[in-house]
């Protein structure tokens, strides 16, 4: 179900250095990683954001298709991921938004849903979910926030902002919002994991 009052921010703009490979287009359960985040992601938004900054070509390539999807260049992106989120930021027209970076390709709906759930009991601006009391991705964020963020310098970065406001913690049984690919290993476990979960197609 779509909620026209949410956009959707993915971050794909980084070297993928560690993986020695873009991993942006590595395939799980195939597809390519980009498309997994995305698929999960705009089942439950009006619009997803996604900010490229290496390989920008790749990324539209890799997007190309999907409806109510705008990409984004950071030209900025060889400072850090923050200027990536101050990038996604700009082009926010919803009361609120998700943002997850694009290497986070376990996470599903059923997440965002616990997050759009608990943001009905509270009036805190952010929410995270966390896994045995690791905070992870994605995160839900007011839109009252943008002019906060893009006040901050580009070497801050999200968890300070989210210090001074505080967050509502959400607990959730799912270890996916931990799950990132910074290497070839991770991938290797991710791949794995798909495969346990019977989606990992044979």
């Amino acid at each position: 179900m779509i909620d026209t009052n949410i956009d959707g921010i993915i971050l794909a703009a980084g070297f993928s250095s560690r993986t020695g490979v873009f991993k942006m287009e590595l395939q799980l359960g195939g597809k390519t990683m980009i498309q997994r985040v995305i698929d999960e992601m705009q089942e439950l938004c009006s619009r997803v954001i996604v900010v490229a900054g290496y390989k920008k070509e790749r990324i539209i390539e890799l997007t190309k298709g999907y409806a109510n999807l705008d990409v984004v260049f950071n030209s900025c992106y060889t400072k850090g991921m923050f200027t990536s989120v101050k990038e996604g930021v700009k082009h926010v027209k919803s009361p609120w938004f998700f943002l997850t970076p694009g290497d986070y390709p376990l996470i599903t709906q059923s997440i965002y849903q616990k997050l759009l759930e608990a943001r009905c009991q509270s009036d805190r601006c952010v929410f995270i979910p966390v896994f045995k009391g690791m905070k992870g991705h994605p995160i839900l964020v007011k839109s009252d926030l943008v002019k906060e963020l893009l006040a901050e310098p580009d070497d801050s970065n999200l968890r300070k902002l989210i210090e001074r406001k505080g967050f509502t913690p959400v607990p959730v049984d799912d270890e996916a919002i931990l799950v990132d690919i910074d290497t070839m290993e991770d991938y290797q476990r991710a791949k794995e994991r798909c495969l346990v979960q019977g989606k990992e197609g044979s």
